[in-house]
């Protein structure tokens, strides 16, 4: 039933200010490049809402 070649996927959580001596050179690696998505994706989020922003600025300019 259960396959012990595969292991379950460990979840990449992090914490800000965690201890991280604890971790390999795979799981900081690991950790920087989940980092950078997520950088990407709130600098993206931040980009829409600029533009929503000034959409919105230029129609209700008087």
């Amino acid at each position: 039933m259960f396959d012990e070649e595969t292991e379950p996927a460990k979840k990449t959580d992090h914490v800000v200010g965690q201890d991280l001596s604890t971790l390999s050179l795979e799981e900081l690696e690991a950790r920087i490049a989940l980092m950078r998505s997520e950088i990407e994706r709130l600098q993206r989020e931040i980009e829409a809402k600029r533009s929503t922003a000034e959409a919105a600025n230029s129609i209700f300019k008087i």
